[in-house]
């Protein structure tokens, strides 16, 4: 490998390092329509899925059949019946059902059998009768027989076989007290696995690559409610995405922490979603990924791994981890997801009629969605509740930025005498001022 290549791997490896020591021991619910199967992808998804069991995660896949189920019925010649979405799921059907699941399962198995691909990694497989379910009945007038509903979760079951490190495959069937089999959806049987186990994800894999808004770009990442304002205009959405959502607002609602969109159609698309910063497709989360808050003594290095790229440009004046320890109370920081991409100080002068604005930096990656404002709204805020008049702010590079937010140019001499003798001549950093 040449130098750069070198680089770039190092550069890499530590970027996903944390996503890896953040996910291990964490339980994610994968949930894969019967399309995932029958499009062919399936091969590289076990693969997917092989190393995310070989990385200490807890996997469990439920799997669909609807595509094999409708191929099986046309074979026998019997239409497929649906309503509001549902397969209404009669004699004929239920013994479509059993046949497709079973045909499946064997597949899938196979295929995650053989591990991960150039290791010795053996990937153990391993399913029961964990799901009991309940008939759904009859639903605006229609008897939909043998489809039923995820009634209980068989937790101590499913936690055993993960804790023994192997992948829980289930299928689309669940079975009631009294010996019935019914056939479930595989949404229901992912979203309610997933909130029984109290999964860290539920993850699914979509036709589309995520939650799209109106012209068709890509929604990243929103809270249950803005996912449920979002799917108030279906006319953007399939079917499928809708049902997506519904599921995703419910895990959400219940304890899931996160629920991920990402496509069938795109090789590790998953992986990207784990690993990745930004991801490749849509989350949704109960609160928002993002927090202003006071800064604390944990946070120092990610405090320091966001301002010393810019120490070295000049942008920012020099401070040391001592400096930063001893001053961490006066920083506000922006977290999103774990990660500092943001901060501001504040310090008060002496006279307690004046503070300086300092130390005003927003990652390169989270620039322009409005984290320099949220943070300087933040400190104004504060400044104004300790009956501070005058914020000051030195500056080299950014004059236009803090012009266009109320500041005025001002002079050396315009600073309280405590900083005009720590004034640094050699920066020649100029003055902005704003009253509050």
């Amino acid at each position: 490998m040449r130098p750069t290549s070198d680089s770039r791997f190092v550069a890499w490896f530590r970027s996903v390092a944390p996503y890896i020591h953040a996910h291990q021991g964490k339980t994610f619910v994968i949930g894969c329509a019967g399309e995932v199967l029958a499009g062919g992808g399936f091969v590289g998804l076990t693969h997917d899925l092989a190393l995310l069991n070989s990385l200490g995660i807890r996997v469990v896949v439920v799997h669909g059949a609807r595509p094999q189920i409708d191929a099986q019925l046309a074979a026998r010649g019997s239409p497929a019946r649906y309503s509001g979405g549902l397969r209404i799921t009669d004699e004929t059907a239920l013994e479509c059902v059993k046949q497709a699941v079973g045909i499946l399962r064997v597949e899938i198995e196979a295929q995650l059998s053989v591990g991960l691909p150039n290791s010795l990694a053996q990937i153990r497989i391993a399913g029961g009768s964990f799901i009991t379910a309940m008939p759904l009945g009859v639903l605006r007038g229609v008897d939909f027989q043998y489809t039923g509903k995820v009634r209980k979760v068989d937790v101590v079951g499913i936690q055993r076989v993960l804790d023994q490190g192997a992948i829980v495959l289930l299928s689309p069937l669940g079975y009631s007290p009294t010996g019935e089999v019914f056939n479930l959806a595989m949404e229901d049987v992912a979203t309610s696995v997933a909130i029984s186990l109290n999964a860290a994800k539920l993850i699914f894999l979509s036709e589309e690559k995520g939650i799209l808004d109106e012209e068709g770009a890509l929604l990243r990442a929103l809270t249950a409610k803005e996912a449920e304002r979002v799917a108030k205009n279906p006319r953007s959405m399939s079917d499928e995405t809708l049902r997506y959502i519904e599921c995703s607002v419910r895990a959400c609602r219940q304890g899931v922490a996160r629920v991920h969109l990402v496509s069938r159609k795109s090789d590790g698309a998953a992986l990207l979603e784990l690993f990745t910063r930004e991801g490749v497709g849509s989350m949704v989360t109960a609160e928002s990924l993002e927090i202003l808050r006071t800064a604390q003594i944990e946070d120092v290095g990610g405090l320091l791994a966001l301002i010393e790229p810019l120490e070295e440009e000049g942008v920012l004046v020099k401070r040391g981890r001592e400096m930063l320890e001893m001053e961490v109370d006066r920083f506000v920081v922006i977290e999103h997801d774990r990660m500092i991409t943001g901060c501001a100080a504040l310090y008060p002068f002496p006279d307690g009629r004046s503070a300086e604005l300092a130390c005003l930096a927003v990652h390169p990656d989270y620039r322009n969605r409005g984290g320099g404002d949220r943070l300087l709204g933040e400190i104004e805020n504060r400044a104004r509740a300790q009956k501070i008049k005058r914020l000051f702010v030195l500056t080299t590079q950014t004059a236009h930025w803090f012009l266009e937010r109320g500041f005025s140019r001002s002079t050396i001499e315009a600073l309280p005498r405590q900083k005009r003798s720590l004034y640094n001549y050699q920066r020649h950093s100029q003055v902005f001022v704003k009253k509050l």
